[in-house]
């Protein structure tokens, strides 16, 4: 077969007849020169590739255009990938140990992560995936092929509404009709019912690693053990679930341990686009069992950047007041203490939150410092945003997306394709605003939170 990709003419008189193994190793070997992680990224790039294996692989698609198959991509490029695949055969998957992504703080990437240039998007990795990046994609892209989503995520349609605010509004009809109903919730501090779903029922195909920080010094307390889960109705390329130690039972409530995993997943990625996010009760959570969000977007958001001005002395918390909406900033810069710090701060703040019954959004991304609006592809550090909001029992139906952690940071995903055309800024920023607190109420949770870290400071 090494004879046939070498020679053009071997290859466009042989493509037909060859076995679908030989088809899938020179599909394989296209993409891999081409050194992309995404198959539907690869096939814009297909021109890239040797005339005589792009006409290969022209013959290939063509034939296989209305054949349900498995993506190439499925494969492994490399050993860090290979372990946290599932076997070939589903009967194999029930009795497979939970494979552990252990990291230390090496792995942590604090420095060099940016937009490419003046770019609002990006559809390619600007440095190499990470070791994380790599485990992630390799095992979410097989759960894809294998069809253990609810549908199928092709490349979602984009556009960044007009307006100073820069919203990313993304096509996604199928999540809208399609995701699991969510749950009968009726208060931000309700108990976790196991008669409910919960992520102790899901398929076993569907958790694609443990994640696992290796104790820090070593003899420290070892970290609580996070599950990494495919979330079978994606927003976006790579949407997972991060839960802790799901046997547990553990409700709909922030912990430190679950913040900790959610920051560092952000640092173990190389890549400027993921992001994790937490939605509480109330806040449009659909599952009351402790998790939150990670996935991929490939556009910048507003909130990176975002001004901010100091709430206290100790410029610990910041308001962030530009659009998309007023929220709480907490940020850190480097590992250790720093990073400890702003997770105890945080979970006092949503514990005072979800004790007063008030919902709450929070999204991790990397950005700028607090301050001045920045406007640099530098990300420096990572910004942990923190909405308070007006609680939401249940998907209002009719509007054009749902307000939570996602659409909050300026990323909206869209439900209709009539909504999808025809969303301004304007209409974007009122259904928002109508989720938010009432300017009496906004003011006395300021205060309250203001006082609350200032006792941390004393």
């Amino acid at each position: 077969m090494q004879a046939c990709m070498d020679d053009p003419t071997l290859v466009r008189k042989n493509t037909l007849s060859w076995t679908p193994h030989c088809r899938l190793l020179l599909i394989l070997q296209v993409f891999a020169q081409l050194s992309l992680e995404e198959p539907r990224r690869a096939l814009r790039r297909q021109s890239d590739a040797p005339s005589h294996l792009r006409a290969a692989v022209c013959c290939i698609t063509s034939e296989c255009h209305h054949r349900e198959h498995v993506s190439p991509m499925a494969v492994p490029r490399d050993s860090d990938e290979t372990s946290y695949l599932l076997p070939p055969s589903r009967k194999d998957w029930e009795g497979q140990a939970i494979p552990d992504f252990v990291y230390g703080p090496k792995d942590l990437v604090w420095e060099g992560i940016q937009w490419p240039g003046s770019a609002p998007s990006l559809l390619e990795d600007p440095v190499p995936p990470s070791r994380f990046d790599r485990a992630l994609r390799s095992a979410w892209r097989q759960r894809m092929g294998l069809g253990l989503f609810r549908y199928r995520l092709g490349e979602l349609q984009t556009r960044t509404l007009p307006g100073a605010v820069g919203f990313v509004a993304q096509l996604n009809v199928e999540r809208g009709v399609k995701r699991r109903r969510p749950q009968d919730i009726h208060s931000v501090k309700q108990a976790f019912d196991p008669a409910q779903f919960n992520f102790n029922r899901i398929r076993p195909g569907e958790v694609l690693f443990r994640l696992l920080g290796a104790p820090d010094p070593p003899g420290a307390a070892q970290q609580e053990d996070v599950l990494v889960l495919i979330n079978v109705s994606p927003l976006e390329w790579g949407h997972v679930l991060l839960v802790p130690e799901p046997a547990r039972g553990l409700p709909q409530r922030l912990l430190p341990g679950a913040l900790r995993a959610g920051v560092e997943a952000v640092l173990l990625s190389s890549h400027p686009g993921f992001r994790v996010g937490f939605n509480s009760l109330g806040g449009l959570a659909s599952v009351n069992h402790l998790h939150l969000h990670g996935f991929y977007l490939g556009h910048r958001l507003p909130v990176e950047g975002a001004p901010s001005e100091p709430l206290d002395p100790g410029g610990h918390l910041h308001l962030l007041q530009a659009p998309p909406a007023p929220g709480f900033l907490f940020y850190t810069s480097g590992p250790g203490p720093d990073l400890e710090a702003l997770v105890g701060r945080v979970c006092r703040v949503t514990d005072y939150l979800t004790d007063h019954e008030i919902a709450h959004n929070l999204f991790v991304t990397r950005g700028a410092p607090p301050g001045k609006a920045s406007r640099s592809s530098a990300l420096t550090g990572v910004r942990v945003i923190l909405w308070a909001r007006k609680s939401s029992f249940g998907v209002k139906e009719g509007e054009a997306f749902n307000v939570a952690l996602c659409e909050l940071a300026g990323h909206l995903p869209v439900k209709t394709s009539q909504d999808f055309s025809t969303l301004t800024e304007a209409a974007a920023l009122a259904l928002i605003q109508d989720c938010l607190l009432p300017p009496a109420q906004a003011e006395e949770v300021q205060a309250a939170l203001v006082a609350l870290i200032a006792q941390d400071e004393q």
